[in-house]
């Protein structure tokens, strides 16, 4: 699409630059026709505005995570094409729907004022054709305006690191790299042990697609020669997108939840350490670990999975354990 507006900006610049400024009337035609196609834009960004803010507030997509391309720099190589960082849906539209609304307005405002006070018409000349342009092609037009959806991907993003290719990265936002192509790679082609080690490496930020895809009910109880880790243990201290589900997908495996890794912990005592709400929440609702009493379990320094939680003042997962555990009691005694 660059190309095309390349070859329709060059024509518009040429011609643009012959209008005579002298000629009242066909500058009257020109403010008339820009004026008037500029206000529609105006109506038409604070429209979509208010979609976005509605959108933020009630769509089940607010909270997706997309994979943006970064910009790439002046003067930067071809590397830096393939540079990605990663934000809420909800959260680019916001920034995107401010971000159009004061480039244009500074625009319409810059060249108003080139034009009445400096006696300029080329400006206001290309921008009559460049104004309705750029907002036919503006991603925020097709999502709100054109009804696009976000599985039609109107700002060219990525869904999950697995479709990233080559020596694309992942930065955060001061343009460190958090994640590489290359390591999805590895993971891909590595053994069980790699991709455990791989997907704990990649911390919040991992996608547990892989890790799960090869899993299964040979697997699921492996451990690491190491430290003695477990699949489950991982997930319980990662607090990535998707754990909840994949707990549920390793319970039906037959994943042992009393497991002991190297320090004597169990995968409670993963999410209690690392404070993972939704494995703690997993953990106590489908694995049954009151009444198998994984929860008194202590590890080689006699700490209990509530014993790390509230020793790492992760309150909200010690909330849960001391729910649970009074739960049982009340059961108990009936």
């Amino acid at each position: 699409m660059a190309v095309n507006k390349l070859f329709i900006t060059l024509p518009i610049i040429l011609a643009a630059r012959k209008i005579d400024p002298e000629d009242m009337e066909l500058v009257m035609k020109l403010r008339v026709a820009y004026f008037t196609f500029h206000a529609i834009i105006i109506v038409l960004m604070g429209y979509i505005y208010a979609q976005a803010m509605k959108f933020k507030e009630k769509s089940k997509d607010v909270d997706k995570k997309i994979l943006i391309v970064v910009p790439p720099q002046m003067l930067a190589g071809e590397e830096d094409h393939k540079k990605y960082k990663e934000v809420k849906y909800g959260e680019h539209i916001i920034s995107l729907a401010k971000q159009m609304i004061s480039s244009s307005l500074f625009g319409m405002v810059f060249t108003v004022g080139l034009h009445f006070y400096k006696g300029m018409t080329t400006g206001m000349a290309i921008n009559i054709i460049m104004g309705p342009l750029n907002m036919y092609e503006n991603p925020l037009f097709k999502l709100f305006v054109f009804g696009m959806t976000p599985d039609d991907r109107v700002f060219d993003e990525k869904v999950s690191r697995s479709e990233l290719e080559g020596s694309d990265k992942i930065v955060d936002e001061e343009g460190k790299v958090i994640y590489e192509a290359k390591a999805l790679i590895a993971v891909k082609n590595g053994t069980f042990e790699e991709v455990m080690l791989d997907t704990w490496d990649a911390s919040e930020a991992a996608d547990i697609s892989t890790f799960m895809s090869k899993l299964d009910s040979k697997t699921v109880n492996d451990t690491t020669k190491e430290n003695k880790w477990t699949p489950l243990m991982i997930i319980c201290g990662l607090k990535c997108r998707g754990d909840a589900s994949a707990m549920r997908q390793m319970k039906e495996l037959g994943a042992d939840v009393s497991i002991k890794d190297k320090e004597g912990w169990t995968a409670l005592h993963w999410a209690c350490f690392h404070g993972s709400i939704s494995a703690a929440k997993v953990l106590f609702a489908d694995f049954d670990i009151i009444s198998n009493g994984v929860h008194l379990i202590k590890d080689k320094d006699g700490k209990s999975p509530l014993d790390l939680a509230t020793a790492e003042k992760n309150d909200g997962v010690a909330k849960i354990v001391e729910d649970a555990i009074a739960a049982g009691e009340s059961k108990k005694n009936k």
